[in-house]
């Protein structure tokens, strides 16, 4: 087994390298064997394709907010090729029954296995250049009325995640686990929640890592962040505040000027991400792990400016410079 999982390692790394260097060149369609099928089957008349699905494969080796960009993506992309969506499963059996995002949606493996579809791997493209989404439909078209599913390169981009915004909502709200949701916040207060990322992105500065330096931001940006809102705040609510991180309370000494302040350095990953979904306000950081609660939640939610991901223009969502001003006249009852 360790034999065979070395193997997938090196090829997948392999697949990478060499995928990196054909995008540079603009000729990595041609690596894809269902840009082939395209160019041999172009003619074909009856080609309607709405009855065959469409799924992105969460990355096992990320995180849970990446791999819930990943899915993410394959339920945008469902939409856009007029497709039917298919789930592929997170990387563990927890996190899968935690989201409830594949309850009452076809499993890939359902269809391979018991409904006669195949798979089809599609070529990774860049959702900003039209060219290659045109394509990418014609690639789909070309299989005519047979029974695919049709799989995104893995990381396959989508910028935009709130896209999804409310369907993801509803299946996280009525999920089969949430019978099981255990909150300590206290409902008569004014519940803030802040994710402070630090684990690996600590590291990261020791060794100069260039991925994890672009993530940092010290206590101060949070810190400030929380000051301009506490100021502009109007709640008739008694103030409780919940810092998520990882490390010593030591590390967040600044913090604890404010009265209410707790802090949950060793709560699950789980009940972190489901106090962020239920905080009055969240404050995020440069991570999927707080986006992604962000994205679930009815609160008001303030991000750092400068991230991937795009935010929906919305009162409810405030974003916050690198010093951690923010727009104040947003921060609302």
């Amino acid at each position: 087994m360790k034999y065979n999982n070395l193997i997938k390692k090196i090829k997948n790394k392999l697949w990478s390298i060499l995928l990196k260097k054909c995008k540079y060149k603009n000729l990595h369609f041609k690596l894809y064997k269902s840009y082939w099928n395209l160019l041999f089957n172009s003619r074909i008349k009856n080609n309607d394709s709405r009855q065959n699905y469409y799924s992105a494969i969460p990355n096992k080796g990320a995180g849970i907010g990446h791999q819930m960009a990943n899915w993410i993506a394959g339920y945008w992309y469902a939409k856009q090729f007029d497709l039917k969506f298919a789930h592929s499963p997170f990387s563990t059996e927890e996190w899968e029954k935690f989201l409830g995002l594949g309850e009452n949606e076809n499993s890939v493996d359902y269809l391979i296995n018991t409904k006669g579809y195949k798979k089809v791997r599609l070529p990774i493209f860049d959702e900003f250049k039209l060219d290659e989404i045109s394509l990418v439909k014609k690639i789909i078209k070309s299989y005519g009325n047979q029974k695919i599913v049709f799989i995104a390169e893995q990381d396959q981009g989508y910028r935009d995640q709130f896209g999804v915004q409310n369907d993801i909502k509803l299946k996280f709200c009525t999920a089969a686990s949430r019978k099981k949701d255990v909150i300590i916040y206290d409902k008569s207060k004014y519940n803030i929640a802040i994710h402070i990322r630090r684990g690996d992105i600590t590291v990261g500065q020791k060794n100069k890592h260039y991925s994890f330096l672009k993530r940092w931001q010290d206590n101060s940006y949070f810190e400030n962040v929380l000051d301009n809102a506490l100021q502009h705040l109007k709640t008739d609510k008694e103030i409780a505040i919940y810092v998520f991180s990882q490390g010593n309370i030591d590390d967040f000494k600044n913090f604890e000027k404010h009265e209410n302040i707790i802090f949950c350095l060793d709560m699950s990953a789980q009940q972190s991400f489901l106090h962020m979904v239920n905080a009055d306000l969240l404050i995020t950081s440069k991570s999927s792990f707080s986006f992604k609660p962000a994205l679930l939640s009815n609160g008001i939610k303030i991000c750092p400016k400068d991230f991937w991901h795009g935010y929906p223009k919305q009162s409810d969502w405030i974003l916050a410079e690198e010093d951690g001003k923010i727009n104040t006249n947003l921060i609302i009852k």
